[in-house]
């Protein structure tokens, strides 16, 4: 059975900052949330998330995720 990317699950916010920048909080299910800062522009932080989401789905579903090991 295929393993899923841990973050395939999660949600993302974009939250605006008291400095005028903006940070996106990753919330993965069973886990504590995430904040990504600071971004510029909401734009850019909506561009970071299509970027993760795609990085997510790009990556093959063999649960090598993690930790790499050594090749001998």
């Amino acid at each position: 059975m295929p393993k899923t990317h841990p973050h395939a699950e999660a949600t993302y916010q974009v939250q605006s900052c008291e400095d005028g920048t903006f940070r996106v909080e990753v919330t993965i299910p069973d886990s504590y949330p995430t904040k990504i800062s600071p971004f510029a522009t909401q734009k850019d932080a909506e561009a970071w998330i299509a970027n993760h989401q795609r990085r997510i789905h790009e990556q093959p579903q063999f649960g090598r995720w993690g930790r790499r090991t050594a090749e001998t």
